[in-house]
């Protein structure tokens, strides 16, 4: 077992308490965490998340946007969501300082690999992955810009933070100045620089339009909305999970984790929504249908991992490493 899932396993038992809540702009809070007896938590990497068990029972994904090398406390932002399914709403109106949250994780699918340049875009809630990443940068000397959008200043988490980096970050408010302008800040692809995205779906799907003739590897984005994707299939498929010596039949209405459930076959799984990472699963044969929205082109190109959350197959038969 690697050192990442161990840290992993061990994070998955631990119960932190909320030090501190602060709300940092409009409709937005912070949630200072740390071990109730000041251990140390485990470590993490720019861009990783964590999942959160509230006092309420509902597990939701956050992104770490605290300092890295503080290894006693994790630092969260969250967005009360319009159309909340409990957890941001929650968090806003009920958790408060001294409360118990279960964590899972660390987990990272929107790692921060080396470059000489950077360009981050960031819209609204968008922005907390992207600030330890912005310090990463900083730290290595990396020249880097970020484009960071909201509806509003009074909305924009963070700036007070950002505008320590001059003139390297700017800011749009929307009510100002209008949308982002992505063809100014991505004219064309340039190999020594690599653009991380995160925010809304329509920030992403301009974005990927801008770049859907880059080479592979030079644009990463995260949602913190699963993208809607049609499968590929509306028939039945067989899974056979090689190590537990079990095939199934997976219908149309069900996900392959639901049918591994119902077989006996319990997987690790957070978000169901091919979002969080938690339930990745090897892929030994078969072709998947990836219908999540953490793989870009080139990794769902090689197969050989599937989500199972949501994920289904283009084969008639798949078989996974379980």
């Amino acid at each position: 077992m690697s050192m990442e899932s161990v840290l992993a396993e061990e994070a998955t038992a631990i119960e932190l308490r909320v030090a501190d809540k602060t709300e940092v702009a409009d409709g937005v809070v912070t949630l200072t965490l740390e071990h109730p007896h000041g251990r140390r938590l485990p470590d993490w990497t720019p861009g990783a998340h964590v999942d959160l068990t509230l006092p309420c029972g509902l597990t939701r994904q956050y992104s770490l946007c605290g300092d890295r090398w503080d290894a006693h406390t994790y630092r969260v932002g969250v967005l009360r969501e319009a159309n909340s399914r409990g957890g941001s709403a929650f968090i806003h109106d009920e958790i408060a300082e001294g409360a118990k949250v279960a964590l899972g994780g660390p987990r990272n699918n929107f790692a921060l690999a080396p470059s000489q340049r950077y360009v981050f875009i960031a819209g609204g809630i968008g922005i907390t992955p992207l600030l330890p990443m912005i310090a990463q940068a900083e730290m290595v000397d990396a020249d880097w810009r970020l484009l960071y959008g909201g509806r509003s200043r009074a909305s924009m988490a963070f700036l007070d933070e950002l505008a320590v980096y001059g003139d390297k970050v700017t800011v749009v408010p929307q009510d100002e100045y209008g949308l982002l302008d992505l063809s100014a800040w991505l004219p064309e692809p340039r190999q020594d620089t690599k653009v991380y995205c995160c925010g809304p779906g329509p920030l992403l799907d301009a974005v990927d339009r801008c770049c859907a003739d880059w080479p592979a590897g030079l644009l990463r984005t995260e949602r913190f909305v699963a993208k809607d994707r049609t499968p590929v299939r509306d028939e039945p498929f067989e899974v056979e999970l090689r190590r537990s010596g079990v095939s199934l039949t997976v219908a149309p209405e069900q996900s392959v984790l639901q049918a591994m459930n119902m077989a006996g076959v319990n997987v690790l799984s957070s978000c169901r929504q091919g979002l969080c990472g938690t339930c990745e699963t090897t892929v030994l044969a078969g072709e998947p249908d990836h219908r999540d929205s953490i793989l870009d082109d080139d990794e769902r190109a090689h197969g050989d991992c599937l989500f199972p959350c949501v994920s289904r197959s283009c084969t008639d038969r798949l078989v996974l490493d379980l």
